[in-house]
């Protein structure tokens, strides 16, 4: 660090952090910014996992390619040639129902053919068209056994399984969709809104016509943030190694003291996830205290499991369970036939994930006893011999849980924002937890603090794919 003055200081180095960082540049490239990360390597949640020719993840597996932002991203990051794909379109995906593996095509018509659930379920669906938005804060439970029947639970269950870890009996509608619930509010119909979205956006020729494709990278997931961590630290903007002990605001500048030293800048962004972000707002703002000190958050971890070609895995991306299963996995990924290079020539890999909001204390199992677990689970569900290669891996992070009071706590975010306009808060659990959400709220933000807009951005609909 030459100088302890910037334009802008970000707290975080995450996919947030860096990608906040990586648009200021594009936008303003005579800015002053530093990057700060308290860990001696930035990348947040995102990390790579090589042993013995396997390839796994710590963090996400992927993102879809419909996000012009995140597209974007990997441009500025130069990774266009190291990119690779698997369609939505072509890799099904499975739930287990009844004990079973139950193929779940990704489009709502060919879902509605499928022999999963009765006619007089399938019809109920329609009762969406009649029914009264819900009051108050209901959970997703609530909310879709009230529009489209309880015959969906299972699904909806699957869904935000694969998404949080999390329990659609805690999990708010109003947080995890908000974008669905406006449009419900809007038009009466979640139905009926989704067909007048599709005939503007048909009338105006926008949107990709098809299903989006997972995208991940050769090398994988943890290739983006090294590669534009690199980019940042060529230019002296990034500091690893550099926890954050608090900040305040002094003479119209953000003071941030570190382990190290202390800085200031006109623009001060927190890119971190929201319970730490929650943590240093409560000391630095006592007048503005956050109407909860910390959210929930669900923990899960991964048992890769290795084998040969007389394991029969089934194609597509994988497999979740809902609850009423009785599972002892969560799901698992079908990491080897989703992107090359997973395994070694000859061999597959699986994920399975373990844990969540609803069995925390399943994580206390030793290594051997998640491996037994695990594979005498999968192996109800398919052929699987004894696994060739096996290991567990166990994420520090927790996946925060948007429940009761988040929406109470982005309002008073909006409240912070518009109170002290040169603060920027964004990260994990902020405006939704996966890659797109993350990289779209940094890309607002670079643009909030060059000034072109400092507008908050409607909900989105956001498709829900299996």
């Amino acid at each position: 660090m030459k100088s302890g003055k910037y334009d802008i200081g970000i707290v975080g180095g995450g996919i947030s952090g860096l990608s906040v960082a990586t648009f200021v540049r594009e936008l303003q490239p005579t800015a002053r910014l530093l990057v700060l990360e308290q860990a001696t390597e930035a990348g947040g949640a995102i990390a790579t996992f090589r042993e013995a020719g396997y390839l796994a993840e710590w963090g996400p597996h992927g993102f879809l390619d419909n996000c012009a932002e995140s597209r974007e991203l990997i441009r500025l990051a130069g990774l266009e040639d190291e990119v690779t794909i698997a369609p939505l379109a072509r890799f099904v995906r499975y739930v287990c129902i009844g004990g079973r593996l139950q193929l779940i095509p990704q489009k709502p018509l060919a879902i509605l053919r499928q022999p999963l659930l009765s006619w007089m379920e399938k019809l109920r669906v329609l009762g969406d068209l009649w029914c009264r938005p819900l009051p108050g804060e209901p959970t997703v439970a609530q909310w879709v056994a009230h529009r489209f029947g309880p015959a969906l639970l299972p699904f909806a269950d699957a869904v935000f399984t694969g998404t949080y870890a999390g329990d659609i009996e805690r999990l708010a509608i109003d947080a995890v969709m908000p974008g669905v619930r406006e449009l419900e509010r809007a038009y009466g119909s979640v139905i009926r809104g989704l067909f007048n979205r599709m005939r503007a956006a048909r009338k105006e020729r926008r949107g990709k016509k098809g299903l989006p494709a997972m995208t991940s990278f050769k090398e994988g997931m943890g290739l983006l943030p090294r590669r534009l961590a690199a980019k940042l630290q060529a230019a002296e903007m990034l500091a690893c190694g550099a926890p954050v002990l608090g900040f305040s605001r002094q003479d119209d500048e953000w003071k941030v003291a570190t382990s190290q030293r202390e800085l200031s800048c006109r623009h001060l962004v927190l890119a971190l996830p929201a319970n730490r972000c929650l943590a240093l707002m409560a000391a630095a703002l006592p007048g503005m205290p956050p109407p909860m000190a910390a959210i929930p958050e669900a923990r899960i971890l991964s048992v890769l499991l290795g084998f040969d070609q007389q394991a029969q895995i089934p194609f597509g991306f994988g497999y979740l369970a809902p609850e009423r299963e009785q599972r002892f996995t969560l799901g698992a990924l079908f990491s080897s036939h989703m992107f090359p290079g997973r395994a070694p020539a000859g061999c597959q890999l699986l994920e399975a994930l373990v844990g969540g909001r609803r069995h925390p204390e399943r994580l206390e199992c030793t290594d051997e006893e998640l491996i037994e677990a695990v594979w005498d689970d999968l192996r109800r569900l398919m052929t699987l011999p004894r696994p060739i290669y096996a290991a567990v891996l166990r994420p520090a992070s927790g996946i925060p849980q948007l429940e009761a009071g988040y929406a109470e706590l982005l309002r008073w975010r909006g409240e912070v924002q518009a109170a002290h306009p040169d603060l920027h808060l964004c990260g994990f659990g902020w405006k939704g937890i996966g890659l797109n959400d993350m990289i779209k709220e940094a890309r607002r933000i670079a643009d909030a603090i060059g000034a072109q807009t400092s507008e908050e951005t409607t909900a989105e609909i956001k498709g829900v794919y299996f």
